[in-house]
């Protein structure tokens, strides 16, 4: 029941080492199967989104986060009668190459990696699942098909795409990816927008009045208000977040079967070249925006978060000088000759860790106790 213009795992661009076809599941399903075994999948269960690990166990990670992505954009794909496998698989992937502590890991790296390249996890869960996962004994890798590994790779600038070979020409020649690609990339900031604000909430870094000012927030509130009154706060807030990402996902599909019918693209290739097709309508994003901006000022420039945030820089900056100043504090694995290289190395050991690993190695590097 596919469309004709979605991703087919039997007419797939395929792998970079050439396999036997899978028996009892499609390319897409082995592709989602293997990201799910690997190590890094594994490591999301301690990465988090906006909160440090240790801050609480009801805080979203980028585990959780990811189910959710490809939740919402199963959803998404059954509609628009996509391929939901290859939806599921880019949303299990798309954060594997998060460093430890959010964004503002990613930032600090970013800064200590700028004279050797810079950092974008973009990047990283595409080195991750080419490169670094190590578990087959015929590649490096888990050797994914094209049309996954095009939709981990959500943004690049022109000087990386020409060194990414096939998954980079679209960059070069400014066209679309999938439309699957295109459905996991909203689907994910229709997950973090509106758990971020339950995390938020469940916090007390922002209020429910502050909310009330959002208008998609406060538009679903007061029905929620209307419908039960009285009702207790937890379910109150619960019960406006699953009508606000239900009206989220609802436009997003019919703004976006009109989008394709106004194009008529007939194939994947059709796809490439149209404009981007999966969409909000201009009303619903200018209230998605509304509430991007509200959870930037109020809740990932609060003071705690910034302190926290701070806190966060120092350890992946003081780790990376350790660590390129001496390559021997690292696994052998990590160790290399070349400055370049190792620098890369230095990045991959750090970006890989987990909040709480991260903050072991910090203290073990850098704190004087009777535990070594």
């Amino acid at each position: 029941m596919l469309a004709k213009f979605a991703a087919n795992p039997y007419k797939s661009l395929g792998r970079k080492h050439k396999e036997p076809e899978p028996q009892g599941r499609n390319n897409f399903q082995r592709d989602r199967d293997r990201i799910i075994h690997s190590s890094a999948f594994r490591r999301l269960e301690y990465k988090t989104q906006v909160f440090v690990n240790h801050e609480g166990d009801l805080f979203r990670t980028r585990l959780t986060h990811s189910l959710e992505v490809a939740q919402i954009g199963r959803a998404i794909a059954r509609n628009l009668n996509l391929h939901e496998d290859l939806v599921e698989g880019i949303a299990l992937a798309h954060d594997l190459g998060h460093t430890p502590f959010g964004h503002a890991g990613q930032e600090a790296l970013n800064q200590c990696m700028k004279e050797f390249g810079g950092f974008e996890h973009n990047l990283q869960s595409l080195r991750v699942v080419d490169y670094l996962e190590q578990r087959y004994a015929d590649f490096d890798g888990l050797n994914l098909t094209f049309e996954l590994r095009e939709g981990i790779l959500k943004h690049c600038s022109l000087k990386n795409a020409k060194s990414l070979g096939d998954v980079g020409q679209r960059f070069i020649k400014k066209q679309q990816p999938s439309l699957e690609a295109q459905v996991t990339n909203l689907a994910d900031e229709i997950a973090y927008n509106n758990h971020d604000i339950d995390d938020g909430l469940r916090s007390g870094l922002i209020k429910l009045e502050q909310l009330e000012k959002v208008r998609i927030f406060s538009t679903h509130l007061q029905i929620v208000r209307s419908l039960y009154p009285g009702l207790a706060e937890r379910k109150l807030i619960h019960e406006t977040i699953r009508r606000m990402i239900n009206t989220l996902v609802v436009d997003l599909c019919t703004q976006s079967i009109a989008n394709i019918d106004k194009e008529h693209p007939e194939s994947v290739d059709d796809i490439r070249r149209c404009p981007p097709l999966i969409s909000f309508s201009s009303d619903i994003k200018k209230q998605q925006d509304e509430l991007k901006h509200f959870l930037r000022t109020e809740l990932y420039q609060h003071y705690r978060v910034n302190r926290m945030s701070e806190k966060a820089k120092k350890i992946i900056r003081e780790l990376f000088s350790a660590f390129i100043n001496d390559t021997t504090l690292m696994p052998q694995e990590y160790q290399s000759k070349s400055k370049e290289e190792n620098a890369r190395k230095v990045s991959d050991y750090i970006a890989g860790m987990t909040d709480r690993y991260a903050i072991r190695e910090y203290q073990r590097l850098f704190t004087v106790s009777s535990e070594w």
